[in-house]
């Protein structure tokens, strides 16, 4: 028998289903919905001219949107002048 059967046959034949990186993920994602439920109401922000009302969380997705776009194109060209 080889070594790679007798290791899968030991643990069930199956991959581990609770990795490190899996439970860190799954604590992260309970956390974020524990936070959008928490910042349902409405709140208003006025930009420059208009005002709008969105829930508190979708402001604070869109700004978290806009920081991984502006981080994301700074390293784009950070890299493309190398």
């Amino acid at each position: 028998m080889s070594p790679k059967t007798s290791k899968a046959s030991e643990s069930g034949g199956r991959n581990e289903a609770l990795t490190p990186g899996r439970i860190v993920v799954l604590a992260l994602a309970v956390l974020t919905l524990i936070f959008i439920f928490q910042n349902t109401r409405p709140t208003k922000i006025r930009l420059l001219i208009p005002e709008v009302t969105v829930p508190l969380w979708t402001a604070l997705l869109a700004m978290w949107v806009i920081g991984v776009l502006c981080g994301a194109s700074f390293a784009y060209f950070r890299k493309r002048r190398r």
